[in-house]
């Protein structure tokens, strides 16, 4: 009965663009949103874990690699559940996090790179510190006044020309190795 009166109030779900449908499956309960928070987080933490873990075997750096990016990707899409995939995509990419953004996702890409492409072990795993760097640079760009007193605590400015800087390194190191 309900499938017909949103039929016939002109609302069905296969008449809605894509972006209404996206729109629409985030509307879940703040419980489930909860929940489903809880579960990525925890999921991100343990692929972290078990890839760290993994490092030590023989060969190990691959799968280090793959499951310490899986865990910061299960952590980062965490927090679509809390606010929504739309929302988090557009505070991402505001201009106080833009550069953050594109450093920890070329560093996810790089990481994954080094190790499965370019079989430059030492390279794998100076992108999974960076990428550990830029992830929590990222994350403290939540967080009001975070970033201007760890710099403060620090010495230095650790802005955009530091992850710049630490990139370039990256690059000429890649280019050595």
């Amino acid at each position: 009965m309900e499938k017909l009166r949103r039929v016939l109030s002109g609302q069905d779900d296969e008449e809605q663009g894509l972006t209404a449908q996206v729109l629409d499956a985030s509307s879940l309960s703040f419980n489930t949103r909860l929940k489903w928070f809880v579960i990525c987080f925890v999921c991100g933490i343990f692929f972290s874990i078990l890839g760290t873990g993994l490092l030590w075997l023989p060969g190990g750096i691959k799968l280090f690699a793959v499951f310490y990016t899986l865990g910061n990707l299960s952590a980062l899409a965490s927090t679509c559940f809390l606010m929504g995939p739309m929302k988090q995509l557009k505070k991402m990419f505001e201009t106080t996090r833009l550069l953050a953004t594109v450093i920890m996702l070329l560093c996810l890409i790089f990481t994954l790179c080094a190790a499965l492409w370019w079989h430059k072990k030492g390279l794998a795993l100076l992108f999974c510190i960076l990428q550990f760097l830029s992830m929590t640079w990222y994350s403290l760009s939540y967080i009001p006044y975070a970033r201007p007193w760890i710099e403060s605590h620090i010495g230095l400015p650790v802005h955009g020309a530091c992850f710049s800087l630490c990139l370039c390194l990256c690059l000429s190191l890649f280019l050595s190795l």
